[in-house]
């Protein structure tokens, strides 16, 4: 499932998160880069150059501890591109102020990398701050968007009443027993949180969907005055429609949610296929890559890792499948068991998570 992290709509305990069973259940910082970063959480808004023009924004968490999404701010001769608007259209204005400082050109161009919330809930500051800005996404993004995302603001109110509810219930939203973990982390979320919540829900009270109104299927090039930027469609994975841009001179390639660091968000989306995308993303002419949360990754051992992850999971998954004629559906438990047990997770949560208590209970 890919309810517990950012773009699903209910800000759900970590219990939910765990990578390899979903795999398996199919004041502003200018730094170098190379700074460590994290996926699970960030405590503060960090911008890192990556060329002339080129700078990646990593936001601080939003005040329920909600992941925003990574922006990314190209400038071109003749106006601008944002990759990404992040969660909170606070941090969007915030956003705006500091490309304002960096440049006197029109953001004409926001490319959207997926239909999750927390890196398209910042459009419509962008639009109200540019009038005519292009609004960009793959094809299948662009419904998902319409589908799913104008919906979350009415409901972000009563998320804590929905964790209040599994636990006067005892059961998860799918209908099953919560264990004494999932208890704790509800009853964790539901005290630490309805404060962050009631602040978050006065700023979504106004919140105005914005989705793209430009989309493409595959390939769209846009030439921004003297820099060429590539949007990408280069297959299903993390979601539906994943877009990247690839910046060809400058060797850079901003990934969305197909690659995050230091521990990747595979608790949904589409795994056998997603390693064939990975495949393909590898190949491409890149130095520096920006993940869709945490920091700036250099050259390709990352995503080569990531690629080893997830092959490691569907080989493991499918011999347990293929032992018996039985309905897998029906041996989920033990077929879960013996992956885990194949797969060697202690091994892979060092090399993803290494020995950060947080990374480690996220992966």
């Amino acid at each position: 499932m890919r309810d517990s992290r950012p773009g699903s709509f209910s800000r759900a305990p970590k219990y939910r998160l765990a990578i390899l069973n979903s795999v398996i259940a199919l004041a502003s910082l200018v730094i170098p880069l190379g700074l460590p970063a994290d996926s699970v959480g960030a405590g503060q808004r960090v911008v890192t150059k990556l060329a002339d023009g080129v700078y990646d924004i990593q936001h601080k968490d939003a005040p329920d501890h909600f992941p925003q999404g990574n922006s990314v701010v190209i400038i071109g001769g003749d106006g601008v591109l944002v990759v990404d608007s992040c969660y909170l259209p606070s941090s969007a204005r915030e956003d705006i102020t500091q490309i304002r400082q960096w440049t006197n050109k029109p953001v004409r161009y926001l490319l959207n990398t997926h239909w999750h919330n927390d890196h398209n809930q910042g459009n419509a500051a962008y639009a109200e701050a540019f009038p005519g800005l292009a609004i960009i996404s793959q094809t299948e993004t662009a419904k998902l968007m319409a589908l799913r995302v104008p919906t979350y603001a009415a409901e972000y109110p009563h998320r804590m009443e929905k964790f209040q509810h599994q636990l006067d219930t005892g059961m998860d939203p799918n209908g099953k027993p919560l264990t004494e973990d999932q208890k704790q982390d509800l009853k964790n979320a539901v005290a630490g949180g309805r404060a962050a919540s009631d602040a978050i829900s006065a700023e979504f009270a106004n919140l105005n969907f914005r989705g793209p109104n430009v989309t493409f299927d595959h390939e769209l090039d846009l030439n921004l005055g003297n820099r060429e930027v590539q949007l990408k469609f280069l297959g299903r994975g993390n979601t539906v429609g994943d877009a990247i841009a690839y910046l060809p001179k400058e060797k850079i390639v901003i990934a969305g949610d197909l690659v995050d660091s230091p521990v990747p968000y595979l608790s949904g989306g589409f795994p056998t296929e997603e390693v064939a995308t990975l495949k393909r993303l590898e190949a491409m002419d890149f130095d520096t890559l920006v993940p869709g949360h945490g920091g700036v990754l250099k050259g390709k051992a990352f995503v080569q890792q990531e690629i080893d992850l997830i092959d490691a999971v569907i080989k493991a998954m499918n011999q347990e499948i293929a032992r018996t004629s039985d309905d897998p559906h029906t041996r989920f438990e033990e077929i879960k068991k013996a992956v885990e047990q194949k797969v060697d997770m202690k091994s892979w949560s060092e090399k993803f998570a290494g020995n950060d208590p947080s990374d480690k209970d996220f992966f």
